[in-house]
């Protein structure tokens, strides 16, 4: 009888206990495996005759912790005589790929830093990549983006339309800068475009130390449009057109190593993997935030 009453609230509690239930399995599962995943967890699959490591920027930079942990571990190994990045990336933030730049550049001192461009690298991507004691791209490859982006959305008038009034207490003037509440000031667009300029002065500086071009020459490049690895050549953003092969040929020729290369790249760490499948596989926020914490704590 409450099924019929009630339609929409009984499927709905059906669902709750199916999504419980398949919850509570997969904690089983973890708890059951969450010993072997301690015991047989390694860093790397680095066997002891690799000789080149590769490491992935890939998607969006919004984080650089893994990327500059996968170098440090190449870098140590000394098995591992010279790097390759291997990046399909269109950029991301800031910090992130100014930390990934200079991570390489103190690679560099110890090991040599090949950069392999797949499908996209660019802006962030590039920023990495011109850190590197060479750079090799496809002739398709999108790279060059060189320049920074500020950008948000303006809801002002849909506000207004619905009848909200946003009310704001600040401690600054510039506090709320680029709330999508209201209109831009013109004092705050200059601050924001002396923000950009700075940072896009930073890039153009690294870029050229990175590929060793006058910093002049590098700014001509550097508006913010894209370039073919082909064209990328021409203007000596890139050194070679090649794919990741190549770029582990060359690495290995500046290393001086003798005989057969051999790749190695990092293993991903078991408990995150499963931190990701659950969270992809949980949409709602809360029950995804919640098993995803949970995971942390049995896992690590």
């Amino acid at each position: 009888m409450f099924s019929r009453r009630h339609p929409f609230l009984f499927f709905t509690m059906i669902m709750s206990v199916i999504a419980t239930s398949f919850m509570l399995l997969l904690i089983a599962i973890v708890i059951a495996s969450s010993a072997l995943i301690k015991s047989d967890f390694t860093a790397t699959r680095l066997q002891s005759d690799a000789n080149i490591g590769v490491v992935e920027i890939v998607g969006p930079i919004v984080s650089s912790k893994e990327v500059i942990e996968n170098i440090k571990i190449f870098r140590d190994k000394n098995s591992i005589k010279a790097i390759v990045v291997r990046i399909d990336s269109p950029g991301g933030g800031v910090g992130p790929s100014q930390e990934i730049y200079k991570e390489i550049l103190k690679t560099r001192k110890i090991k040599k830093v090949i950069a392999s461009m797949g499908s996209v690298a660019a802006s962030g991507g590039y920023y990495a990549a011109a850190s590197c004691d060479g750079i090799v791209a496809n002739p398709g490859t999108i790279t060059g983006s060189i320049g920074v982006i500020m950008e948000y959305a303006n809801f002002q008038q849909i506000v207004e339309k619905i009848g909200l009034s946003p009310i704001v207490i600040k401690s600054g003037e510039y506090k709320d800068i680029g709330s999508p509440m209201r209109d831009i000031k013109e004092n705050e667009r200059k601050l924001l475009q002396n923000v950009v300029n700075e940072i896009h002065g930073q890039f153009v500086r690294d870029a050229a130390k990175g590929r060793n071009i006058a910093v002049e020459t590098m700014s001509k490049l550097a508006d913010g449009r894209i370039y073919t690895g082909e064209s990328a050549l021409s203007l000596k953003l890139v050194d070679r057109l090649g794919n990741l092969d190549d770029a582990v040929e060359w690495a290995g020729e500046l290393a001086g190593v003798k005989g057969k290369l051999k790749i190695a790249y990092p293993e991903e760490d078991k408990s995150e993997f499963l931190r990701k499948l659950v969270t992809s596989l949980f949409k709602d926020a809360n029950i995804s935030s919640t098993i995803s914490d949970y995971f942390r704590y049995v896992i690590n």
